[in-house]
């Protein structure tokens, strides 16, 4: 069980301020998770080892492609000049 010097500290490091009763039930959260890595270190670990394919991330040539849509955007857009869509100031 992890001890309530440790979860201070721990509040400390995170600037967190606990009072006494959320310190307790941090304790007890902390001790919980804790306990829980140490039930899954314990794990049958799988034998068969998994292979990755590296064909999947195969580079390509960056391409531009038109597919119309930005002259459908414009044809609908309230306000625009030339080839951009004017918007309000944002800043």
């Amino acid at each position: 069980m992890i001890s309530k010097d440790e979860v201070k500290h721990i509040a400390k490091l995170a600037r967190l301020e606990l009072s006494e009763s959320e310190a307790e039930k941090m304790q007890n959260d902390l001790s919980s998770i804790l306990d829980y890595f140490e039930l899954l270190k314990k794990a049958p670990k799988p034998s068969k080892k998994v292979e990755i394919k590296t064909e999947l991330n195969v580079i390509r040539k960056d391409e531009s492609r038109q597919s119309g849509l930005a002259d459908e955007l414009l044809g609908v857009a309230p306000d625009k000049k030339e080839e951009y869509i004017k918007v309000k100031a944002v800043l």
